[in-house]
């Protein structure tokens, strides 16, 4: 079939010039502009609710679980006791509820931009926050998280950036930056990991922004581990940096069965993708990713940024 059927309505995203991917539409909670974005809430029949800003899908209910737990367990795993976090974005809520799924967790500062946009996602995406943004260990902030985090004398275990895509014209490009990665640094703890999401690895995506912000991580931090996950709803595999000083602990070497250990000691709730077969699969990339991040030489900067197209 060439064509989709007259009957049913279609969302369509446009992931490169030449791709479409496309979904039964059901309903339209919402549409229009923030102060900063454009911002959609809808209902599909392949993947259940969706945030969409600017066009690109940030999330569905069919598998948010595997990107929101792929982002956070890795690195509160890994941390041997956090307890304090920051989130920069998260605007779903999803990303503080697998925070704070971890019993050891005293505080998280969830700070994101765009207030709009967290409202509708609390009143639209309850299975996404499950009540996240009534935990009292939450302190949510609308602010921009670079200016906060160089305001702040604060110190934090983790620091998670879960920020839209470097869009040009969009909020969050300069948190892609070598400055922001190195504020950052700053602003952890000894011992303390950080994690950020870092778009699309596919074959025939991984240099679009992954590899350039990879070089860059690395820049910045000890060691850097990168790693993916399949995101259905993306249509693609979508990558996460790991990073750390010298004192911090290794993703690498941390053990499968201490992997399981720790959250089963942990976390008060079971989780459905993350456990420590699962962490050693994330780190395996395939040999065309690891080749393209050796060649990489684009380290983003103020002066030097790089978009998402």
């Amino acid at each position: 079939m060439l064509f989709p059927p007259d009957h049913t309505t279609w969302y369509l995203e446009v992931i490169t010039p030449d791709l479409v991917h496309a979904s039964g539409l059901k309903k339209i909670f919402h549409q229009g502009q923030t102060p900063f974005q454009h911002a959609q809430v809808l209902e599909t029949g392949s993947y259940g609710r969706m945030l969409v800003l600017d066009g690109k899908t940030q999330s569905s209910e069919a598998d948010e679980w595997v990107y929101h737990e792929g982002l956070v367990q890795p690195v509160m795993v890994a941390h041997p006791n956090p307890r304090t976090v920051f989130i920069a974005g998260g605007g779903e809520g999803a990303t503080a509820r697998e925070v704070l799924r971890h019993r050891t967790v005293t505080k998280c500062v969830m700070v994101d931009l765009d207030k709009e946009v967290v409202d509708l996602c609390k009143q639209y995406l309850p299975n996404h926050h499950a009540g996240a943004f009534d935990d009292p260990r939450l302190t949510l902030l609308h602010d921009d998280a670079l200016k906060y985090l160089e305001d702040t004398d604060e110190h934090f275990d983790v620091i998670i950036i879960d920020i839209p895509d470097p869009l040009e014209g969009g909020p969050a490009w300069l948190l892609y930056t070598v400055d922001f990665y190195k504020l950052v640094q700053r602003r952890l703890n000894p011992g303390g990991l950080t994690v950020l999401q870092s778009g699309p690895c596919g074959p025939v995506n991984y240099t679009d922004v992954f590899t350039a912000i990879h070089k860059t991580v690395a820049t910045a931090f000890h060691h850097v581990h990168p790693y993916r996950v399949y995101m259905p709803a993306f249509v693609s595999t979508w990558g996460f940096q790991a990073a750390g000083m010298a004192d911090s602990p290794d993703l690498g070497k941390i053990s499968a069965e201490e992997i399981d250990r720790r959250i089963a000691e942990r976390l008060a709730s079971p989780l459905r993708y993350y456990d420590g077969i699962a962490h050693h699969g994330l780190l395996g990339l395939p040999k065309y990713v690891r080749d393209g991040m050796k060649a990489e030489t684009r380290v983003i900067t103020r002066d030097n940024p790089i978009f998402f197209v």
